[in-house]
């Protein structure tokens, strides 16, 4: 599986893979080939749950940056007390 199909993987589809890959290769018990072959599927993986991190932290961050601008704009010509 490659190219398209880790974009259509959900992040826990990828974790779970992810999982299993992992747990197979600690088992070991398998070829060289399959092995390398495991490893660079744990690194697609890898790297889909990273995309999908990755864009969960910038819709976090656009989300906290909206709710700040929009506490910013409520405080708007009030007055502040000043410490002496």
């Amino acid at each position: 599986m490659s190219g398209r199909a880790e974009e259509t993987l959900s992040y826990e589809q990828a974790r779970d893979e992810l999982i299993e890959t992992v747990r197979r290769l600690e088992a070991g018990g398998t070829s060289l080939e399959e092995s390398l072959a495991l490893w660079e599927r744990g690194e697609e993986l890898a790297k889909v749950c990273r995309r999908w991190l990755e864009g969960a932290r910038a819709r976090l961050d656009a989300a906290l940056a909206e709710e700040e601008d929009e506490g910013e704009g409520e405080g708007e010509g009030e007055e502040t007390e000043e410490e002496d």
